[in-house]
């Protein structure tokens, strides 16, 4: 008997993906779910008068501006995907959430692996270089980073000698790096990145702020609802007025640069120091002067800060912003919270910290089609002092 998916997927259908574990349920029972989700962590916090908006809806496929690419077989059969459950690999370079472009890139990498000498990394062996091919395209323009995670520098000379052959074949790739990953373990990347183009940086835009992407550091994997949550954003802080405004967990920069503006004092912390390259780079090309990126852990800059700023956007990871932050938000009191949120447990739990702070707003937004997860953004007014 065979099962109605929200999209035709092969892999689905034999069961050698089941990566998007909801894609056998209609998209409308999709968002019903999540809705009913959110609805359940956030019913401690819902009161009357709460503007709870709808989804945002995302396409339902080649939406994906990121591939995660395992590479397992042999040098001369490479097969980039997934680990089946078996520990063998499971070739998905046909996912259909991939836009159509990376179909052409994943052909041209194998044939690389072959003519480079690549050979897979097998678990089990503990033998081989190759462990995963990382890849990022612009929403903007096409252009694509390539990123090969090795185990070893033993190969990067093949690499580097055959480099020039895939770039005239794939013009659209800008920016290539090795990530060494020597550890024995599922861990996607490693801390050293080698460079092998000029170009270190894929430039992407999202509604009308430039944004750049270096090799680790972090965007969106659907720029179509990203563009979207970024709007939402800087609509609810324009309704706001505010004129100071701090972007915690900043990324990139997306948050933060879609609020910015010619009399407003932004400020943006993000840990890794590539992304806060990345976002004084947009900074600067959208002619910002008012505004300060610095590479620092969000808790740690809020504990040296003696007075709060009008607004307080985060972008936190999965785990939440935590008790410190909490803490710091409840002493200092700023009038208003923009909270961007990609696991709804962790929300709540940071929600139960800020009993003076009053939910405002909530929105979903379908990031991750076909799956439990989604984004979530609310407004966080404080009881005494927000209006």
């Amino acid at each position: 008997m065979s099962i109605e998916l929200a999209i035709p997927c092969h892999f689905y259908e034999i069961a050698s993906c089941r990566s998007c574990r909801w894609l056998d349920q209609p998209y409308p029972v999709q968002l019903q779910c999540k809705d009913a989700e959110l609805r359940k962590w956030l019913a401690p916090f819902l009161t009357e008068g709460i503007r709870f908006e709808s989804p945002v809806e995302s396409p339902l496929s080649h939406f994906r501006n990121r591939a995660k690419m395992v590479v397992t077989g042999t040098q001369d059969a490479p097969v980039l995907g997934i680990l089946g459950a078996d520990g063998s690999g499971v070739d998905l370079q046909g996912c259909p959430l991939y836009p159509e472009p990376f179909r052409p890139m994943f052909a041209a990498l194998v044939e690389f692996i072959r003519m480079a000498g690549l050979e897979p990394y097998d678990i089990a062996k503990r033998r081989g270089e190759l462990k995963y091919l990382l890849i990022n395209r612009s929403h903007f323009d096409g252009g694509m980073m390539l990123r090969f995670v090795l185990r070893s520098r033993a190969k990067i000379d093949a690499i580097r000698k055959h480099l020039p052959t895939l770039l005239a074949q794939m013009p659209s790739v800008k920016v290539v790096s090795v990530n060494l990953q020597p550890i024995h373990m599922a861990v996607l990347e490693g801390e050293q990145e080698i460079a092998l183009t000029d170009q270190q940086a894929l430039r992407d835009q999202l509604n009308d702020v430039p944004l750049y992407l270096r090799p680790k550091s972090f965007f969106q994997t659907n720029p179509f609802v990203a563009a979207a949550l970024y709007a939402t954003a800087r609509a609810w802080a324009a309704e706001l007025s505010a004129r100071t405004i701090w972007d915690l967990f900043c990324g990139v920069g997306g948050f933060g640069l879609h609020c910015a503006g010619k009399d407003i004092v932004l400020t943006g912390i993000e840990r890794e120091a590539e992304a806060i390259a990345c976002a004084e780079r947009s900074a600067q090309e959208m002619g910002l002067s008012h505004v300060r990126f610095m590479a620092l852990e969000a808790a740690g800059f809020v504990a040296g800060e003696s007075a709060a700023p009008d607004l307080v956007l985060v972008n936190p990871p999965r785990r939440g912003i935590g008790t410190d932050i909490c803490c710091w938000l409840q002493r200092m009191a700023p009038d208003h919270l923009i909270y961007s949120s990609c696991n709804a447990e962790s929300l709540a739990q940071d929600l139960a910290l800020l009993p003076d702070y009053q939910l405002a707003r909530v929105q979903q937004f379908d990031m991750f089609p076909h799956t439990a997860h989604y984004e979530t953004l609310v407004l966080l007014r404080h009881a005494n002092r927000g209006s």
